[in-house]
């Protein structure tokens, strides 16, 4: 039996048509099959690979990580050099009351563990959500994303959400002193880079301030220099009270992390001891690579250069079949004219060498992400090959 068939038979489906390329190798931004095919990565893992594919950092990182050990107790009880240098690391990047993290494993786990803060820290249940956000795919992180359809076959789900319309500073007045908490991204993913006015994100604030509810930040996928800052919310001149990361943190190994103020995170430590814990959360070796990436990222000039890459996939990417181009940084929605013409786009491209993606729920635009430091020939190239894709649409 080879790889192929054991891809089908052994391991659980996700959809009934995955992309079925069988990996050999993977190499900055370019990602090689078991037949030789390169292909230029334009999604990097969903914005995960961040410093491409065997990153010298993140491998020297990791290596020096492994021979001193891996895994020696749950989260929480041993203190772990490369644990307390991401923490430390991670306080010295956000602003001052964003100081105390608790490591997890994944952007899901992060935000189910950011909303069950919320309820700790006010007492209240009821969380506010948005109408297209997407927190991920467990019971309680799938209760306040808002895609309906794949949420129907498991119900029910989470009771207490509410969900408002994403931009709508009418319906920020549905935020209440009964509101423990609102999550959402501050620029959308999955409903295809919806970005908000500064305007709005300052008033859902102010909102959440006067109600004394807490405003969790996913960014998950934004975070970590996606969108040519640090943090996305650093383009809107506000902060949260619990920000939540994951994807990019790692540049391709798996972590999550909430962080809050030390006040709010040390509600978990007490009435119930233990009130959440995690026993892979904080490995030392995902910590050490997300040190490296860290370094790397806010590194002098970094961000100014996802920002410069960004505006270059935009100009070459300019056609008449594009209809739209919502971008921050390096997270790109190329909306089409149908759902039928991205699925087209999406494997004429495979066999041009190129991946790119579909959203979850914007089906008439596809997704790009490369990694941060995808070198500018291979933009280029990538985007060439591109238009050649949407000549052919």
């Amino acid at each position: 039996m080879n790889n192929k068939e054991i891809f089908y038979k052994h391991l659980a489906p996700t959809s009934n048509s995955p992309v079925g390329i069988e990996i050999e190798s993977a190499v900055g931004s370019v990602l090689k099959d078991i037949n030789g095919k390169e292909y230029f990565d334009l999604i990097a893992g969903i914005a995960v690979s961040s410093l491409g594919h065997q990153h010298e950092g993140i491998k020297d990182a990791v290596v020096k990580q492994l021979n001193q050990h891996s895994h020696v107790m749950v989260y929480g009880e041993y203190i772990q050099k490369s644990i307390t240098a991401l923490a430390r690391k991670l306080a010295s990047l956000l602003p001052e009351h964003l100081s105390t993290a608790y490591l997890v494993n994944s952007g899901t786990e992060a935000n189910e563990a950011a909303v069950k803060l919320a309820k700790r820290v006010t007492g209240r249940y009821e969380i506010v959500a948005f109408q297209g956000g997407y927190h991920g795919n467990t019971q309680g992180s799938m209760s306040v994303s808002g895609n309906e359809m794949k949420k129907q076959a498991f119900r029910p789900l989470i009771p207490g959400t509410r969900f408002i319309e994403f931009g709508s500073l009418e319906q920020l007045a549905q935020i209440t002193t009964a509101t423990a908490g609102v999550i959402i991204e501050p620029i959308q993913g999955d409903a295809g880079v919806v970005i908000p006015t500064p305007e709005y994100m300052q008033a859902l604030r102010k909102r959440c301030s006067d109600t004394c509810a807490q405003l969790i930040f996913d960014e998950v996928q934004t975070g970590i220099g996606r969108t040519g800052k640090m943090f996305a919310f650093e383009h809107f001149d506000v902060a949260p009270d619990i920000i939540t990361l994951a994807k990019g943190l790692g540049g391709g190994l798996p972590i999550g992390t909430f962080i809050s103020s030390q006040v709010n995170m040390s509600l978990l430590a007490d009435n119930p001891m233990l009130g959440h814990i995690t026993t892979f959360g904080g490995n030392p070796v995902s910590a050490a690579a997300a040190g490296a990436v860290l370094d790397e990222v806010s590194r002098d000039g970094f961000l100014d250069m996802v920002e410069e890459k960004g505006r270059l996939f935009e100009k070459l990417l300019d056609h008449v079949e594009v209809k739209e181009f919502r971008r921050k940084g390096l997270m790109m929605a190329i909306e089409l004219e149908s759902e039928e013409k991205v699925n087209k786009a999406i494997e004429l491209a495979l066999e041009e060498g190129v991946i790119i993606y579909w959203f979850l729920s914007t089906r008439n635009a596809f997704r790009i992400s490369p990694p941060l430091n995808i070198p500018e020939s291979d933009i280029r190239e990538a985007c060439r090959r591109l238009i050649n894709v949407f000549d052919q649409l």
